[in-house]
């Protein structure tokens, strides 16, 4: 990855996150080689609303799959309903199916 600040490398991990499948704020800042680091992560993710170009957000959850980053939307409903309409599973704010459809960087981008 290019030198670029902890924020913009995140954003590049969470474009690569394919439709349909969710990752975690603690399996980027891994990858990233911040382990301790994922509430740096969700903190990102918080704040890209407006980043261009676009960061999937929606695809970030909880090492638990729950959508710890609702509250971060334009609505409450807003998270869920994008990861609905990619085709993921969600019961009482939690991703059914998590580890069928978890998507780890290290396994799927390997170590840079």
């Amino acid at each position: 990855m290019k030198d670029d600040s902890f924020y913009e490398k995140v954003y590049e991990v969470v474009r690569l996150v394919p439709r349909g499948r969710v990752t975690s704020y603690g399996a980027i800042a891994k990858y990233l080689g911040a382990a301790r680091s994922s509430r740096l992560v969700g903190w990102a993710m918080n704040v890209c609303h407006d980043v261009y170009p676009p960061v999937p957000a929606h695809r970030v959850v909880n090492r638990l799959g729950i959508l710890s980053g609702k509250a971060h939307f334009a609505s409450p409903e807003a998270m869920e309903n994008l990861l609905r309409a990619e085709g993921v599973e969600i019961l009482g704010d939690c991703v059914q199916s998590f580890d069928t459809i978890f998507w780890d960087p290290e396994r799927e981008l390997g170590l840079d």
